[in-house]
């Protein structure tokens, strides 16, 4: 048995298959395993959580494991440890769930591209056909991740609570979601994954977006985005497509276009979930 594994802060996606890429178990979910944020008890518990990973551990050959918070050696460390002290017969491999997405978004094996994420948390590079280029190591939800999910998040919390939001969108933004203060600050400060508590702040957007305001805070998040991350590589940029991988990226497909041909790059793939499209990739040699 062959497990694939697309991991987010938020959640993560399994696969089992066999070696011609039939599969074998119904797709399992488990909470997000980011070794930069969890420590390696919960690690285990998350995935020893999960009945059919647990019955099936044996007889797992081989783990590919794609995930938030795999860009440095240490946490891949500990994610490799947990997941081997679980599967025992299986050879691990772990890396950074920006591979997953170049994986999934390419055209062809050596086809060069920009490569960004837009999910929980937000990440680009460029992929030569080969190798993966970042020009800047991600230092997490606090500093980083424009145009994520938990960024959209601290903004409209931010725009409630500094009254900034048009009193309707204002409304019910607080009736769908518990805005008391104290609620607030204990999941940020007291519970784990504080990154995914703010990014499910970020679906109500795309349940209002007939509201100028909520189109204009996706736009503004985009833009940052690529300032920051995806004109970092525009010396590319007029020979390669931009490739996008991630839930907000997928619903934010028209404004991600707009922002593109204001800053003059050319848009390629959207894909919400890049797991299904590593099957072939992972089962063609084995």
């Amino acid at each position: 048995m062959i497990l694939i594994v697309d991991s987010g802060s938020t959640k993560s996606d399994w696969i089992a298959v066999d070696n011609n890429g039939n599969k074998l178990l119904e797709k399992i979910r488990t909470k997000g395993l980011n070794p930069a944020i969890l420590p390696e008890k919960k690690l285990k518990k998350i995935i020893k959580g999960s009945e059919d990973l647990k019955n099936n551990r044996e007889i797992v050959s081989h783990v590919f494991f794609y995930g938030a918070g795999c860009g440095t050696e240490k946490p891949v460390q500990t994610l490799r440890e947990v997941l081997q002290s679980i599967f025992i017969n299986a050879q691990i491999e772990v890396n950074e769930d920006t591979m997953a997405a170049v994986y999934a978004c390419i055209n062809n094996p050596q086809e060069a591209a920009v490569v960004c994420i837009l999910g929980t948390g937000s990440n680009c590079s460029y992929y030569d056909g080969e190798n993966l280029h970042q020009k800047v190591i991600s230092l997490g939800y606090t500093l980083m991740d424009d145009a994520s999910g938990n960024y959209y998040g601290k903004q409209l919390i931010r725009d409630y609570y500094f009254n900034k939001m048009p009193e309707n969108v204002r409304v019910a933004f607080g009736s769908k979601y518990n805005m008391d203060a104290d609620y607030i600050k204990y999941n940020l400060y007291k519970q784990p994954n504080p990154n995914a508590y703010l990014a499910n702040f970020a679906e109500f957007m795309f349940l209002h977006k007939d509201s100028e305001y909520t189109i204009e805070l996706i736009k503004k998040g985009i833009r940052l985005f690529a300032e920051n991350m995806i004109l970092q590589f525009k010396d590319h940029l007029k020979t390669v497509p931009v490739h996008f991988a991630g839930s907000i990226a997928f619903f934010a497909q028209n404004e991600i276009k707009e922002v593109a041909e204001e800053m003059g790059f050319t848009t390629g793939n959207f894909i919400r979930r890049p797991i299904d499209r590593l099957i072939p990739f992972h089962t063609k040699d084995l």
